[in-house]
């Protein structure tokens, strides 16, 4: 493990982690199927239009990284999921709960600190090869408390399409997690994994606020 910390690199060329690469066409697929989804709808939803952009994004920036590892694709990678997470849960607080645009732009932002300071406080707790996944475990939280607030405001539907993918994130970050850990039982590593998982997590959450009857 060598280069970018991830168990399939073991050179610097660039098609030296072909699987963590080439499985980043799931962010892809993800971002043409909610896209679709959209068309189907007949009406503008830019929101939800410019988070399917985002994940379009994330899929090329990790590619770039997985392809190039070098601080501006390491930026390129991380930056448009912090982004993504920040703007979902903001549409979130304002589509799922009823928060006011200010109150869900506020409420997104504390979220995000909350985030910086539970990975923090993890960091020193798990093993060296894991602390990668500790600034995703506020996002599992996230994720937790947005499918339980939207199942008090009496939209069960909503808030069971959000726990589901709460449950795809928490496998998801489990491959992510143990990618350094079995690197010498699975010598390919398991980060591919993490992004085909996560292509499914944010077509879910697209769709989730697709359909989403607005709250009030």
């Amino acid at each position: 493990m060598q280069g970018s910390g991830y168990c399939e690199r073991l050179s610097g060329a660039f098609w030296a982690e072909p699987l963590n690469a080439m499985s980043n066409a799931a962010f892809l697929l993800a971002a043409l199927a909610a896209f679709l989804l959209l068309r189907r709808q007949g009406r503008r939803d830019w929101p939800v239009e410019a988070l399917t952009a985002l994940v379009a994004i994330i899929g090329l920036g990790s590619f770039l990284f997985h392809t190039m590892p070098q601080r501006w694709t390491l930026l390129a990678d991380v930056v448009p999921i912090q982004l993504f997470a920040l703007c979902y849960f903001g549409l979130a607080l304002n589509r799922f709960i009823g928060l006011s645009p200010l109150l869900a732009a506020v409420g997104a932002l504390i979220f995000l600190a909350a985030c910086f300071g539970l990975a923090s406080a993890l960091v020193p707790l798990l093993p060296a090869g894991m602390r990668g996944s500790a600034g995703y475990a506020g996002f599992l939280v996230g994720l937790g408390g947005v499918a339980l607030a939207a199942r008090l405001r009496a939209d069960a539907v909503t808030g069971a399409r959000i726990a589901i993918a709460g449950l795809v994130f928490a496998l998801s970050l489990t491959f992510r997690s143990l990618d350094s850990v079995l690197c010498g039982t699975v010598p390919f590593g398991l980060h591919w994994g993490w992004h085909l998982l996560n292509g499914l997590l944010l077509y879910l959450l697209l769709r989730a606020a697709i359909f989403a009857p607005r709250a009030r």
